[in-house]
């Protein structure tokens, strides 16, 4: 019979026993589990139904400075036993690393208290009900309006896990997570032509979702705003980025100052703690503290435990984001910003990543531009955070006279980061959060648009 999830940490703790027996100075294990749903209505069908479930665990050891590495799915005895010598042996025929090692003991630790990140609800959705919500929004968004003709589907998706971590300086530490989310993808025609949008909502227990029907009319209205578009004459404009976009931005600076890009030089950032790099109102926060968010947990993946950590405050950058290694690297602490699957040495990982909110809406921000571009979507991967380079296909709605004019395809936009972050404009007020990263609505003063 397989161990509960409040038989893991027990686990754990005996794996770590068992490693440091066997020869290790130090050892860390992660167990993690989950069950997966997902499910996909086209042309309201079922189209794809999957069930999953699964479960693992990992066991990173250190002899002195050198680093073995092993992960299993078998959590019986024999299953531990193998991976605890597979990791002991790996360990003794890798090369020293003066940097590797844990977080030392004091700075280990967990956040207190309900960080809302489990609701039971979730993982008892039927699955009649959770194939009707997919369903109901993709025939939402086809009976909006008839130029919505076709679909890539409408889904619901559910995740319930849980993650256990030990150490050998004394951790041990468990949470269970669940989220669920509904997802409309309909397709407008006009004169042959097809465009497509989504739209979804996301949230960590079923009764918190938008319901199915406004998440299908919204991707409709997003598809149809699409249709006829055309190519713009390459022009430098004031270019305003949607939230959804403008998460895009925020994902480009966490790059440039993850703790691993900063110690090869290899950031547009690096060596810059303390200069200014951004405008007065830009301020960047990690945070991974706040309760029911989706990049909140009680401990980073070493034990470390979250925090807020301002990493770019009026415009001045004042934290790289760090695990230990990197830390240690960099002759600084960590901010607990470890990240990892189940084996292996930890990344860099961010909490709920955000741009503050500024102070008006983004109708007021559109309504000041009297010639500019509104981006509703960005392609290719055109971004160098090593020099700041900025350039990738953009689609979006061209603005006349502070209104949303004709829809735009098949353009580009560029610059360079650095340029972006000094020359921003204004700051919308419409901050939410759909996800672990967040940013309201950002008006660039000027970029370059090259169409035709």
């Amino acid at each position: 019979m397989s161990a509960t999830f409040d038989q893991l940490p027990e686990l754990a703790a005996e794996t770590i026993r068992q490693a440091l027996a066997a020869g290790a100075t130090d050892a860390e294990c992660t167990i993690s589990e989950g069950d997966e749903f997902s499910v996909n209505v086209r042309m309201g069908e079922v189209d794809t139904l999957k069930e999953a479930g699964s479960r693992g665990a990992g066991l990173r050891v250190l002899i002195g400075k050198r680093m073995g590495a092993s992960y299993t799915s078998d959590l019986t005895p024999d299953g531990i036993g193998q991976m605890v010598r597979s990791a002991i042996d790996l360990a003794g025929l890798t090369t020293e690393d003066p940097h590797a090692g844990l977080p030392d003991a004091d700075a280990l630790g967990s956040l207190k208290g309900d960080l809302q990140l489990y609701y039971a609800e979730t993982a008892s959705i039927p699955t009649e009900e959770k194939i009707d919500a997919a369903r109901r929004a993709e025939a939402a968004a086809l009976a909006l309006d008839k130029r919505i003709t076709n679909s890539e589907g409408g889904s619901f998706d559910s995740n319930v896990g849980g993650r256990v971590f030990a150490n050998s300086r004394g951790f041990l530490g468990a949470y269970r997570s669940s989220y669920c989310s509904i997802t409309a993808v309909p397709i407008a025609t006009l004169d042959g032509a097809m465009e497509r949008d989504y739209w979804f909502s996301l949230a960590r227990r079923r009764s918190e979702l938008e319901d199915a029907e406004s998440v299908g009319r919204k991707a409709a209205e997003r598809s149809l705003r699409r249709l006829g578009a055309i190519k713009v004459e390459t022009q430098k404009v004031p270019v305003v980025f949607e939230p959804r976009m403008a998460r895009s931005l925020l994902g480009n600076i966490f790059e440039a100052v993850d703790g691993r890009s900063i110690y090869r030089d290899a950031s547009f950032l690096a060596g810059k703690l303390g200069e200014k790099i951004a405008v007065d109102n830009f301020t960047l926060i990690d945070d991974g503290t706040i309760p029911g968010l989706f990049g909140t947990s009680p401990f980073d993946d070493e034990g470390v435990p979250t925090r807020r950590t301002p990493v770019i405050e009026n415009g001045v950058l004042k934290n790289y984001l760090l695990n230990s290694y990197t830390a240690r690297k960099l002759g600084m602490k960590t901010t607990g910003n470890a990240s990892r699957g189940i084996t292996g040495n930890a990344g860099i990982g961010h909490g709920n990543f955000y741009l503050e909110a500024g102070t008006r809406s983004p109708e007021e921000i559109i309504r000041g531009v009297k010639n500019g571009f509104y981006v509703t979507e960005l392609i290719g991967s055109g971004v160098n955070t090593v020099t700041g380079d900025y350039s990738r296909g953009a689609v979006g709605i061209w603005i006349r006279d502070g209104e949303l004019a004709f829809p735009v395809s098949e353009v580009t936009i560029a610059g360079t980061l650095q340029e972006m972050l000094t020359g921003i404009a204004e700051i919308g007020n419409d901050l939410e959060f759909r996800g672990s990263v967040s940013a309201p609505t950002i008006k660039i003063g000027e970029m370059t648009v090259a169409g035709r």
